[in-house]
């Protein structure tokens, strides 16, 4: 990696170790949802920053993908599990990084998913594969009483580029990639009270453009053009032109054009925890940018 990637890199991940902190800080009880993420997606725009994807904040039994509606009238409820999940860009280069804020009294599964990421973190240098970092990411959570979630993973980072390989899993694995000196990726470990699966919910606020067609619809193409400056990283509905946006949004998903993410939940009732840095790694072990 050349020394100017590697200094955005770690000047990405600084930007968002900052805005990490200074957002978890405004997730309190009564506090507005939308205004708290419109808050730390501004902070990051302050910094001379992007946002490599809309602030992610998940409640609960929600793992990941969900962010603020234009309207959305949700405060933050005592008892409640926050996910914060973050991702900010310097020309393109990514920091990822996530952190749950507990409004209940779940210490224990806090500190399941944010002990499994220090294991994990603790045996990257080159040589050592994926499936092992997993199989670290298992023993933490799974010897405080809970469930890694199986079907999440952590995930490779290239420019413009949320997700590429490796996949880094969150249970032990044969095999697997192999680490090599300059891989930059992110360590994402969610821990849960329920199933250890997640499932597709119906609201979807988080799309990214897959593909370029030719759009008939004119709002469609207004979608297409305002989100041209993404260079295909996702985008929120709450970003987009106008407010009559769901027939151009089904026609570009429909055309193939856009993808969404709908939230992921494991079972209603359940508890969720998430823990995530952005690595990269280095001969004798690895540098990480969002500490």
């Amino acid at each position: 990696m050349k020394d100017e990637i590697f200094d955005l890199y770690c000047e990405a991940g600084k930007i968002a170790s900052e805005v990490r902190a200074a957002g978890a800080r405004e997730i309190r009880v009564g506090a507005s949802f939308l205004e708290v993420v419109e808050f730390i997606e501004d902070l990051v725009k302050s910094r001379d920053a992007g946002l490599a994807f809309p602030l992610n904040v998940s409640l609960n039994e929600d793992a990941a993908h969900d962010t603020a509606s234009f309207c959305d009238d949700r405060v933050f409820c005592r008892g409640d599990l926050v996910k914060l999940d973050l991702g900010v860009h310097l020309d393109g280069y990514i920091a990822d990084t996530a952190i749950t804020i507990d409004l209940g009294d779940n210490a224990l599964l806090v500190e399941a998913s944010r002990e499994a990421l220090n294991s994990a973190i603790r045996e990257v240098r080159p040589g050592v594969t994926t499936g092992e970092l997993g199989a670290a990411i298992q023993k933490e959570i799974e010897s405080r009483g809970f469930k890694p979630i199986g079907n999440l993973t952590g995930h490779g980072l290239g420019r413009y580029a949320i997700h590429t390989p490796p996949n880094v899993p969150n249970i032990g694995i044969s095999g697997g990639a192999v680490l090599e000196e300059g891989m930059a990726f992110a360590i994402e470990p969610f821990a849960s009270t329920g199933s250890g699966r997640v499932s597709e919910k119906p609201r979807t606020e988080i799309f990214q453009q897959i593909s370029i067609k030719p759009v008939r619809l004119a709002t469609a193409r207004r979608i297409v053009e305002s989100v041209r400056d993404r260079h295909g990283m996702p985008f929120s509905r709450r970003w987009l032109p106008g407010d009559k946006l769901d027939i151009p949004i089904t026609t570009l998903l429909r055309a193939g054009i856009l993808h969404g993410y709908p939230v992921l939940a494991d079972i209603p009732g359940s508890l969720v925890s998430q823990a995530e840095h952005t690595l990269i790694v280095q001969e004798d072990g690895c540098t990480i940018t969002t500490a």
